[in-house]
């Protein structure tokens, strides 16, 4: 082997090794420190790791299937009583929303969740100002947040018993085809009956 393509084979291999000590190390900060934006917890992972300039870095899926991974080794019972609250009250708010198309995703839906996540609520009215004046007339405090996608319409963001549930508003026509995350996949989505069905039996 030419001198050359073992010094390729090595960086190869040191980089594959880099990408999964990134992203073991941002499950863990998703875990423990509550970061729920996959970008921010690979670059912090990176900076702790002293390769804050590395392009070695893993996939939204690969650092999903490690915090899935350090959740069931570290956070089993404790992730599993999270994730049935946050799905009770997500299809709580979600009854409350219902003229308006409520669909619950991300890692309240998918199982990820952690003990600081957040419940979006997907919505699809005629307008955003419909919701925000439906939530005024409820007399439900809500605040404007910035939308992470250019399709958004509007995120509106209140706490409800001291968790943070996201309305991210999307114009109706969107109701009709699958949303996608910002790393391109399919973004997971359910109505009120699905997130029900998903609710442990009451005793």
């Amino acid at each position: 082997m030419k001198p050359s393509s073992r010094r390729a084979d090595a960086q190869a291999s040191r980089n594959a090794h880099l990408r999964q000590l990134i992203a073991s190390t941002a499950a863990r900060l998703m875990a423990e420190d509550g970061i729920a934006d996959y970008p921010l917890a690979k670059r912090k992972a990176a900076r702790q790791l002293g390769s804050p300039d590395t392009d070695a870095l893993p996939t939204n899926a690969e650092v999903e299937s490690e915090l899935r991974a350090y959740q069931a080794l570290y956070q089993e019972r404790e992730q599993k009583e999270r994730i049935d609250e946050l799905r009770g009250k997500a299809a709580e708010m979600m009854e409350i929303m219902t003229p308006f198309h409520p669909y619950l995703t991300g890692s309240v839906l998918d199982g990820s969740a952690g003990r600081y996540a957040e419940v979006d609520i997907l919505l699809y009215p005629d307008s955003a100002k419909e919701v925000e004046i439906f939530l005024l007339n409820r007399q439900i405090p809500f605040e404007h947040t910035t939308p992470r996608h250019d399709r958004v319409d509007a995120v509106l963001q209140l706490d409800m018993e001291g968790d943070t549930i996201n309305l991210v508003i999307y114009p109706p026509q969107d109701e009709r085809t699958a949303a996608r995350s910002r790393d391109g996949r399919l973004r997971e989505r359910a109505r009120l009956e699905a997130v029900r069905a998903l609710l442990p039996a009451n005793p």
